[in-house]
């Protein structure tokens, strides 16, 4: 059995220590918060070890104006809701705020492009007594961080676990991981949101008997041009296309209707290169990271690279989690759950492959989600 993150009101984190294991949606422990430490040759500090929570970063409107930083939690033990920490983007120092808003189990968190929403999945079985998770909306208040409710919407199957906004700011794109299925809504002029635009229940399974006998959707993203959303499914070894109309939310199926990976491999999170003709799959149950080439025409994939987050020699339990590019386009990051490091591949620009460069410890267990700030220079995880 694992442990959920758990921050207290004045934002401390503690840390439980349970087994590393396989399941349906892992409830993952907290770390303590250290100095920040610089990696080795990929030069990014990391600042934060909350583990098992997750963020939202705003950009400052000013440089000097502090980072403000949301993390989402799940609600047991001491956790509330959403907490809000300030980044000095100078130093990279952290100061908490405390909470931000009390909402259930918020373990994804969107921020609007306008900063003035921000939009979280509650991570939930039923909601209003049906088999679904639900939404929320809030509104941020610009002086202070603090985070006001604006409606809640079912998410349409159970146990939401990623959300992202389009690039206007008009729909929200959600992913239910127990439910195997992916939805939008849309976003109103007030910021709450509306009735669902999209719904599709994915359906097959794959190669692993315990963990891939049916779908399980685990995160949505959109291309550059939000003309195509990828949604990775770990029960089914595919990333899903779907053309996305943001005049209207729907999603479509595409053709081809998805890229896999190899059997198995239980792909969960995925980031674009900032090229837009790149991208990168992290895979939960093998421990690799997939390169693909991106045509955004046709929003189709060609697989180039299958590649080991763990290094030579590790015979542990492991199970990858989130994935990120570096702004440069010269780094991509991904979290190791069991070895508790980021691994750190440098993109070679021709032919656009991925190196090896570093496994560096969190100094906490478990790390799941984890971003890099706007200007590129800290890593929070």
């Amino acid at each position: 059995m694992t442990t959920p993150c758990t921050v207290s009101a004045d934002g401390t984190a503690r840390v439980d220590k349970p087994p590393v294991t396989p399941d349906v949606r892992p409830r993952l422990p907290v770390a303590r918060i250290p100095k920040a430490r610089t990696m080795r040759r990929s030069c990014l500090p990391i600042l934060l070890t909350l583990i098992g929570c997750f963020f939202a970063v705003t950009t400052p409107a000013r440089g000097a104006d502090p980072v403000r930083i949301y993390v989402g939690t799940y609600t047991r033990g001491e956790s509330e809701g959403i907490y809000l920490l300030e980044m000095d983007p100078a130093t990279g120092s952290l100061t908490s705020r405390g909470l931000a808003a009390a909402t259930d189990n918020p373990s994804f968190l969107a921020i609007h492009p306008t900063g003035k929403y921000l939009y979280a999945v509650n991570e939930v079985g039923r909601y209003k007594g049906q088999p679904s998770g639900s939404v929320s909306a809030f509104a941020v208040d610009a002086e202070t961080g603090r985070l006001s409710p604006l409606n809640v919407v079912a998410s349409l199957g159970a146990v939401p676990c990623h959300i992202v906004t389009d690039e206007k700011g008009e729909h929200v794109l959600i992913a239910n991981y127990t439910g195997g299925s992916v939805a939008a809504f849309p976003i109103e002029e007030d910021g709450s949101l509306g009735a669902s635009t999209a719904f599709h229940q994915h359906a097959g399974s794959s190669a692993d008997p315990a963990r891939q006998k049916g779908p399980h959707a685990h995160s949505i993203n959109l291309d550059a041009a939000n003309r195509f959303a990828i949604a990775a499914d770990l029960g089914l070894d595919k990333l899903l296309v779907y053309r996305f109309d943001p005049q209207d939310g729907s999603l479509k199926e595409n053709d081809p209707p998805a890229a896999e990976v190899e059997p198995g491999s239980g792909p969960r999170h995925f980031a674009f290169h900032p090229d837009g003709k790149r991208a990168y799959a992290i895979n939960e149950l093998a421990s690799t990271v997939t390169a693909f080439t991106y045509d955004p025409e046709t929003g189709t994939f060609e697989t180039t690279q299958t590649i080991s987050t763990l290094p030579e020699g590790f015979d542990g339990t492991n199970y990858t989690a989130d994935i990120h590019v570096h702004p440069s386009g010269k780094f991509v990051y991904g979290s190791n759950r069991g070895h508790d490091s980021i691994a750190v591949f440098a993109i070679d620009e021709v032919p656009g492959k991925l190196t090896a460069v570093e496994q560096e410890s969190t100094q906490g267990e478990v790390p799941r989600n984890f971003v890099i700030d706007p200007s590129g220079r800290f890593l929070l995880a």
